[in-house]
C-alpha cells in the first residue's frame, strides 16, 4: 500500500477506515461487557470470517464496509467513531472525511 490513504478496489458500500489497530487489540481485551473476546470470538459475534478481523488487527486490512465495521463496534460495545473513521468514495481512492483539506490559493 502506498501512502495513509491507498487505491482500493471495492463495491460502493460505504466504507470506514480502522483508525487504531492497537485499540482494536485493546478493547477486545475488555469489552463493554467486561468480557475478553479473541479474533475468532470477535468474528463470530459480528458474523465475520476470523481472517477479517485478524487482517484488520495486522494492518493487512485497512478498509472494510461501514455495516462490518458497525458489527464490530457493536460487539466490543463502543461507539463507530471509537475505533473507524467514516469515508467517503472518491473514484476509486477512499478519502478520510475527517482530516483537513488542502484548499488550493
Amino acid at each position: 500500500m502506498n501512502g495513509p490513504l491507498s487505491e482500493v478496489n471495492m463495491s460502493e458500500a460505504p466504507m470506514c477506515r480502522i483508525y487504531d489497530r492497537d485499540l482494536l487489540a485493546r478493547l477486545m481485551k475488555r469489552t463493554g461487557t467486561g468480557a475478553r473476546l479473541t479474533t475468532r470470538d470477535l468474528a463470530s459475534v459480528a458474523g465475520l470470517p476470523h481472517g477479517t478481523v485478524g487482517a484488520l488487527l495486522n494492518g493487512d486490512q485497512r478498509f472494510i464496509s461501514r455495516d462490518k465495521a458497525q458489527r464490530i463496534a457493536a460487539a466490543i460495545g463502543v461507539d463507530l467513531m471509537v475505533v473507524f473513521v467514516p469515508c467517503e468514495r472518491a473514484g476509486r481512492v477512499f478519502v478520510d472525511t475527517t482530516a483537513p483539506m488542502a484548499v488550493p490559493a
